[in-house]
């Protein structure tokens, strides 16, 4: 419930349902007011709507593509020795536009087979919250090692699923995070080796020549941020993790 509601509040602000005018926007269009003996008073309504809105840096963060990307910009960051520069800011926000542009089908899809239904009142709350977990539960699933997924079934004590419908939400989120963790490790790694190599030499010929006393990170960075700028650095990375995301 809380993960859906989330998702809507972002695909509202993402496509532009919002209301732009100065006129006041009330709450049951997204969020029903039945105080019928069959549905939750309103005011406990409100506190999930509002608990949903805390949940939205997390759906951000977990449940979609930025927690490899801002671990790959970070890993790059470290590995040509200049831990500040690019500026926090400014890998998070690429990270972050990177993010909203690998999501950007999803949370269409989204809005078109679940947001907009459900505001037209074309569908039940329960349709809507089905129809829109099933996107973010596709892309999960496909960037979700079936290592980690047992991991966690295993540990939720649950049946085995006989297919990806039978998988909980609760379940999928956290082995697609601890997958995503691997995958962006694994970037890491192979952005790692070529600085290391040029540490290395450059260590090696300082030794040669008797100039231990200087710090060969002095000397390899320079070398570091030419090699990555003559190889276009930047264009290969993130090419390389919009292809992941494929």
């Amino acid at each position: 419930m809380g993960l859906f509601c989330a998702i809507l509040v972002v695909t509202m602000l993402t496509s532009g349902c919002v209301p732009a005018n100065g006129s006041q926007s009330t709450l049951p269009s997204v969020l029903p007011t039945d105080t019928s003996d069959g549905g939750m008073a309103s005011w406990l309504q409100i506190v999930t709507f509002l608990t949903a809105l805390t949940m939205i840096p997390a759906v951000l963060m977990m449940a979609s593509s930025f927690t490899r990307i801002i671990i790959v910009l970070s890993f790059i960051r470290n590995a040509i020795g200049i831990p500040q520069t690019p500026p926090n800011q400014v890998l998070l926000g690429l990270a972050l536009f990177l993010s909203i542009f690998v999501m950007a089908p999803i949370w269409q899809s989204i809005n078109s087979t679940a947001l907009q239904p459900y505001m037209s009142q074309q569908i039940t709350q329960e349709e809507a919250l089905e129809r829109g977990v099933g996107p973010m539960r596709e892309f999960m699933l496909k960037q979700t090692r079936e290592k980690d997924l047992s991991l966690f079934v295993y540990l939720a004590k649950v049946d085995r699923p006989r297919n990806a419908g039978d998988i909980p939400t609760h379940v999928l989120i956290p082995a697609f995070v601890v997958s995503e963790l691997k995958t962006a490790f694994q970037m890491g790694f192979l952005v790692l080796v070529p600085f290391l190599i040029i540490d290395m030499v450059v260590s090696s010929t300082l030794m040669s020549m008797g100039m231990m006393m200087l710090p060969p990170a002095v000397i390899s960075l320079p070398f570091k941020i030419l090699l990555f700028v003559l190889v276009d650095g930047w264009h290969m990375i993130i090419r390389s993790l919009m292809v992941s995301f494929s």
